[in-house]
Parts: C-alpha cells; sequence; structure tokens
C-alpha cells in the first residue's frame, strides 16, 4: 500500500515515465525468454523510433529515465539484469531524441568464468548501468540508430 501511495503522489509526468518503463521492462524480459535476441532489437527499434514525445533530453532527463528504469525493474518477472535495464534506458532515450549508445563488456570472475556487463552512455555520460565499468572489457557498443 506504501507503493501505491507514492506512485500516487508522483507528478503525473513521472508517473507516466514510471508506468512505460514498466511495460517496457516487461516486454524486453519476455522478450528475451521467447525470442531471438536481433528480433527483439528490431522490435526495439522501431518503439525506439515511434513519435517522439515533446521533451527535450537534457541531464535531467536523463537521470529520470535511470531512476524510472531502475524503480521499475524491481518488478520485472524473473527479476532483471544490466541487459534489460540497458535496453529500456536506450529506447526511452530514443524516445526523447536523445542519442543512446549501448556497451556490452566482459571480466573474468571467479573460477576463469566470464561476467558480462551491459550499459548505456548518451552525450559522453553514463546513464544506466555505471557500477565497476573499469573491471569490463567492452566487447561491443551499439548506437540507437542501429538497434
Amino acid at each position: 500500500m506504501k507503493q501505491v501511495r507514492k506512485f500516487l503522489l508522483l507528478p503525473p509526468t513521472e508517473r507516466g515515465l514510471l508506468l512505460r518503463s514498466v511495460i517496457l521492462i516487461w516486454a524486453i524480459r519476455l522478450g528475451l525468454w521467447l525470442v531471438p535476441f536481433q528480433t527483439l532489437r528490431r522490435f526495439l527499434d522501431r518503439v525506439g523510433r515511434a513519435p517522439a514525445t515533446l521533451y527535450r533530453a537534457d541531464s535531467s532527463s536523463q537521470d529520470r529515465i535511470a531512476w524510472a528504469v531502475t524503480v521499475a525493474s524491481r518488478f520485472a518477472p524473473g527479476g532483471s539484469n544490466c541487459l534489460t535495464e540497458a535496453l529500456a534506458a536506450q529506447v526511452l532515450l530514443a524516445r526523447r531524441g536523445c542519442p543512446a549508445c549501448l556497451h556490452i563488456g566482459v571480466a573474468k570472475g571467479e573460477g576463469g568464468r566470464l561476467n558480462a556487463h551491459a550499459w548505456v552512455e548518451s552525450q559522453g555520460r553514463i546513464v544506466i548501468g555505471g557500477s565497476e565499468l573499469g573491471r569490463y572489457t567492452p566487447l561491443s557498443a551499439v548506437e540507437e540508430e542501429s538497434l
């Protein structure tokens, strides 16, 4: 009940952003389970290119998108991961006309196992997934135009 109250006290624009983030996180999680990754990327490309909202992308909107994706990820089916959150942030940034680059990197973990991590950079700034980036070797970067 406390979460519902907090949600209702948010300004309407933030409630809308949070709802869009929850729906997008769910769609991405389900997509990662059910369809090939390239099919999901094509779908996200169409979503990201939908008529953009009339917001101007700036650091405060990047912060609000990171906040909304982080909160929405708590309600993802089967939990969320960095790839789900990075893909959602990239789509939401694209819808606001903000260039966003998805990065994927790897690092050696315990027992020599590879650990992967995804993060999004926009306008020279890490928007989401910025923890411990120094330990990851970037494998690829995907600009929002090539989703």
